[in-house]
């Protein structure tokens, strides 16, 4: 099974994930469908349906490895793969993998235009709205209401250390969005001026807590000071199934050499840098989220679970565990 290779484009696209070339958890999701479907497309190994289902395992191993956080990963994985079924023969078995991708990257992108419609349609008239981060759902759920007349400003952070935020400005630009780009530490300072934050997630768990880009538990206290309205923007497959059994959301904690150069580093050896990727907002700090399947309050997460995720629900109640699991194993 060695011997079978794993097309470049899925490594390639595996790289990108870890690198944060892909960045934005719902890109994050259909860049690891996109990858399984390659990989199904391109196997090159014996039309043995236990050998392909082993090799999709390794791929999808591969895939989760890549990022921690961003539960996008691997319920994208876990869907793709949960189309598979012990009675599949190798053809079989190769055409759920391609169709389930098809329909995982179909479904992510309607989910992001019905939610930039319900969300536009929380926004009032004459508003201005502060973002953090980069999240496209964001960018259109903005977008919408600037086309419908209800946006004079967004404030959009530049969100160190991968300055994320300069991308969401650009893409408001883009659209004709007038935006105004400020340090992470201003954000208070501007609260004052704003009538709704409106935020991307990477992860949502079961309580309605909210798992996003360094920086969001800082936003959201200084609105909740300033009496602003926080809505989280996010596709179902954001919210997080292990956190129903009490397994804790992993934060991911990357290079000190992000938050300052190497060269300074060496300067100062005894100096320790701490550069967590995400933070986790209460679901007391958000007013709504805002899903495909309709706007709801933070404490009814657990319902769009239930309702959204039962197939990894079923996973998990079999013991296992996505921190735990090897797929390559499992699908022999």
């Amino acid at each position: 099974m060695s011997d079978v290779s794993i097309p470049p484009k899925v490594l390639e696209i595996a790289d990108g994930i870890k690198t944060m070339r892909i960045r934005g958890a719902g890109k994050i999701g259909r860049a690891a469908a996109e990858a399984l479907k390659i990989a199904a497309e391109e196997y090159n190994g014996p039309r043995d349906s236990s050998l392909f289902k082993k090799y999709i395992g390794r791929v999808a191993d591969i895939l989760i490895s890549t990022r921690p956080t961003a539960v996008s990963l691997p319920n994208a994985v876990m869907f793709v793969l949960s189309s598979l079924r012990d009675q599949y023969g190798f053809d079989e078995a190769r055409s759920a993998i391609v169709g389930a991708a098809n329909r995982f990257i179909e479904e992510s992108l309607n989910a992001v235009k019905k939610i930039s419609e319900m969300g536009a349609k929380r926004i009032k008239e004459n508003s201005i709205i502060l973002t953090h981060c980069h999240s496209s759902v964001a960018v259109n759920t903005i977008t919408e209401a600037y086309r419908q007349g209800k946006v004079v400003k967004v404030y959009s952070t530049e969100t160190r250390p991968f300055y994320q935020g300069r991308i969401t400005t650009t893409q408001l630009l883009n659209n004709g969005v007038p935006v105004v780009q400020i340090p992470d530490s201003a954000v208070r300072y501007v609260m004052n001026d704003v009538d709704y934050v409106v935020i991307g997630a990477d992860t949502i768990a079961s309580n309605g807590a909210v798992i996003n880009k360094i920086g969001t538990s800082q936003v959201a206290l200084a609105a909740k000071e300033a009496r602003v309205r926080v809505y989280v923007v996010a596709e179902s497959y954001k919210f997080s199934p292990i956190t129903l059994v009490g397994e804790l959301v992993p934060i991911e904690f990357r290079d000190p050499s992000e938050v300052v150069p190497e060269e300074w580093l060496k300067q100062h050896p005894g100096v320790k840098v701490l550069n967590p990727s995400f933070d986790v907002t209460p679901p007391e700090y958000i007013d709504a989220i805002v899903t495909e399947v309709g706007v709801i309050p933070p404490q009814s997460a657990i319902l769009v679970l239930m309702e959204r995720l039962g197939w990894a629900l079923e996973k998990i109640k079999q013991g296992l565990s996505i921190s735990t699991i090897r797929f390559e194993d499992l699908l022999e």
